[in-house]
């Protein structure tokens, strides 16, 4: 999906832009921290993959500090209260999830949902970021493709005794992505990034998630309708 309008025709010191800016670069900066956290958690639930993941954490907790500097870089003061509660239906999920061992529902909201949201961000970000910006987010959605690639594995070498528990997770928390994306459409506008845009990439990047895990293209369907009505 073509987006109209291109970097030269944004103010990005106007007034109007930095409050839209405030919310979300908040809500990119708490992406990275609630990852860092989430991946420092699976570590303990996966000993065996111990390693990879504390090593995703750190990844994490660098793109906070590149995006923190986006700020700064725009004189923008980050609106951190509003992230949090953006983000408070998937984290209160993953902590429930934690709590009980259920390593599959965590690594599919870590890994493939927070995962697939940040890539479709970035990626409808990009073309209309500050030029400042732009250098700090191509360098880090590479990043979030290896981390979307160590769930994706793990899921696919357990995909026989993961698949009821992932169909049960999708169930509680795509609904969850479509409320995110609703809250955040008039800001993202600001920025010119469209809410059309987001959701179609976002479904691109989620349902190859699916497929390379072990899902059909029939179950991969019915997976994603789930809440797409909110959408």
């Amino acid at each position: 999906m073509q987006q109209m309008t291109t970097q030269s025709d944004i103010d990005f010191h106007s007034e109007i832009y930095k409050d839209a800016y405030s919310r979300i670069n908040a809500i990119v900066i708490e992406g990275e921290q609630e990852a860092h956290e989430n991946y420092i958690k699976l570590a303990e639930l996966l000993p065996d993959s111990q390693e990879d993941l504390i090593r995703l954490s750190k990844m994490e907790s660098r793109h906070k500090k590149g995006f923190e500097a986006c700020a700064r870089n725009l004189q923008v003061v980050p609106d951190l209260a509003f992230a949090k509660e953006f983000f408070a239906g998937l984290h209160g999920n993953f902590q429930t999830a934690a709590a009980a061992g259920k390593v599959v529902t965590c690594l599919l909201i870590q890994s493939l949902i927070i995962e697939c949201f940040a890539i479709a961000a970035y990626n409808i970000y990009i073309p209309v970021a500050d030029d400042f910006a732009r250098k700090i987010t191509e360098g880090v959605v590479k990043d979030e493709y290896s981390h979307l690639n160590f769930g994706e594995v793990w899921l696919k070498e357990n995909f026989t005794t993961a698949k009821a528990e992932l169909e049960e997770a999708n169930r509680q928390n795509l609904p969850i992505v479509w409320q995110m994306l609703n809250k955040v459409a008039g800001d993202a506008q600001v920025l010119a990034m469209e809410k059309d845009a987001l959701v179609e990439d976002f479904m691109i990047q989620y349902g190859e998630a699916l497929s390379n895990i072990g899902f059909t293209t029939r179950d991969i369907m019915r997976l994603s309708a789930y809440g797409l009505s909110a959408a």
